[in-house]
């Protein structure tokens, strides 16, 4: 097997630093690529990050009352699973703090390059190499693992007069160290997953809310709570109760999905959902405008205990209705100003843009951005066709709706290990999907997502690109994406040897 010395895992070549494997980003997927590589040997690795610690999106995220939705116990490695989660749901520093430790824990922090944001990455033909220009300098790489993720860029509404606020406006990625809105008027615009943990966290001690709703979410009970410490000692000294306990979960959250893949399956849950909602809120109008027309799962289902009493404070006003305009002393919404001296913008990502497509040139010197178009595609959600020795950790059709993401990354990561093994075995140079393959897999995900809750549920979500595909969701359960993901088919792919180079169209 390849292996370099560990205490020099880059070399000088010029003036371009040169790695077998480079690595982009820090959180679970950037993380979990360099920790498994290591793991079996192939040290010649290096990693950017364009901060100065790891956690991705758990660093990025510190508002309050950020929290992860999905059950503590899913949301580990396979290979580090982590017994003495606090909560049930586990909140942002207890997650951080996670990453942090298996970056130190699994030795990967010696092969990261903090503060190198990448500017631009290109195919080399001739030198079978990808050129990557980070803001520290240039390096080279045999394969480039992308693992930035769809949740790396905010998305802010354009908003007519926002450079005339007098006040202060934050993303809910990118809320200020410190920073504390007790005592003032807030305008809250957007009610997806970061509204709901937001609102509940600065509705008691702000002046006033303000909350902007374009679209109503659906809203199921959370049930978080804190894990005795005697459950928490238990996992740790009986580690095989703590992987039939993860197993026991996953299986749980496995029959969910039919929830979204069968529309008949939400229209039978949904008359639940809306009559502990309706239970939840006390006025009569503010239930009409807070419960929505469309399907169940066909937007994001949001968890909260707290969420929809918040809205019924009395220092609380929902806006049914998008946010306008920003004037220098608040927002207006249909019916007019709201006064605010914080805007707390809860809109998202760009997930289906993939801003870090712009900055990725293939073989024929597009961009990946160029190639998608309007519509993200990717074999497996890991590799595209025209793009060797690429691989996209959360690409195009790996999300999930129902499950921890961890054992979807998982799959990816074990795929690009058999495409490096498979070179190294052959003598390849480098590995590609071949067209037709990328074709036939991209046909099945749309045929699976058809009379999915994703594409007739009645909404437009943040799941479909502007085509109206879903370009973000896997339709189908963690266990179909891992038989059909985790094992390299060399029949699938293009090999490029040194000297030859074999085109990927048939």
């Amino acid at each position: 097997m390849r292996s370099t010395n560990p205490s020099d895992p880059a070399t000088k070549r010029a003036d371009t630093a040169e790695a077998d494997v480079a690595i982009i980003g820090t959180g679970f997927a950037g993380l979990g690529a360099a920790i498994r590589l290591l793991q079996e040997g192939r040290t010649d690795i290096v990693v950017f990050e364009r901060a100065d610690e790891v956690g991705g999106v758990w660093r990025e995220n510190r508002y309050p009352g950020c929290a992860c939705d999905t059950a503590s116990h899913l949301y580990s490695f396979s290979f580090a699973p982590k017994a003495d989660w606090s909560r049930r749901f586990a909140g942002r520093d207890e997650i951080f703090a996670y990453l942090k430790q298996c970056a130190t824990q699994f030795g990967v922090r010696p092969h990261i390059r903090f503060g190198h944001a990448v500017r631009r990455a290109a195919w080399d033909e001739d030198g079978r190499r990808w050129r990557i220009e980070t803001s520290e300098g240039a390096w080279a790489a045999r394969a480039l693992i992308c693992g930035v993720g769809t949740h790396s860029q905010p998305r802010i509404p354009d908003l007519p007069g926002q450079e005339r606020f007098e006040g202060r406006a934050v993303h809910s990625s990118g809320w200020p160290e410190g920073f504390d809105p007790s005592g003032r008027r807030v305008a809250v615009v957007g009610t997806g997953a970061s509204a709901v943990q937001i609102v509940p966290a600065l509705q008691p001690h702000a002046e006033h809310l303000t909350l902007f709703q374009r679209t109503p979410a659906w809203v199921v009970p959370h049930g978080d709570r804190e894990i005795p410490p005697a459950i928490q000692d238990l996992f740790r000294r009986v580690p095989m109760l703590l992987r039939a306990w993860r197993v026991a979960l996953h299986h749980l959250r496995e029959a969910t999905g039919w929830l979204f893949w069968d529309r008949r399956v939400a229209r039978l849950v949904e008359p639940l959902v809306r009559y502990w909602m309706r239970s939840q809120i006390a006025a009569p109008e503010l239930r009409e405008t807070l419960i929505p027309d469309y399907a169940l799962g066909c937007k994001r289902i949001l968890h909260s205990d707290t969420y929809l009493p918040a809205l019924s404070a009395p220092n609380v006003t929902v806006v049914d209705g998008a946010a306008r305009e920003v004037h220098p002393g608040g927002v207006s919404g249909p019916a007019g100003p709201h006064d605010a001296d914080v805007i707390v913008y809860c809109t998202g990502f760009q997930s289906t843009e993939m801003p870090f497509a712009r900055s990725i040139y293939g073989r024929a010197g597009q961009a990946l951005a160029e190639t998608w178009g309007d519509s993200p595609r990717a074999h497996l959600g890991t590799t595209v066709a025209g793009y060797p020795n690429l691989f996209l950790l959360r690409g195009p059709n790996t999300g999930l709706g129902h499950n921890s993401i961890l054992p979807m990354i998982e799959a990816q990561i074990e795929h690009i290990l058999g495409a490096l093994r498979h070179m190294d075995d052959t003598g390849a140079a480098a590995v590609e999907p071949r067209a037709a393959a990328q074709a036939r897999f991209v046909r099945q995900v749309d045929r699976w997502s058809e009379g999915t809750v994703w594409t007739d549920g009645g909404c437009r979500s943040w799941y479909l690109d502007p085509t109206g595909r879903n370009a973000v969701l896997w339709p189908r359960s963690v266990a179909a994406f891992r038989r059909r993901v985790t094992d390299f088919a060399p029949s699938e792919y293009v090999t490029m040897r040194r000297r030859q180079v074999h085109a990927a169209a048939h």
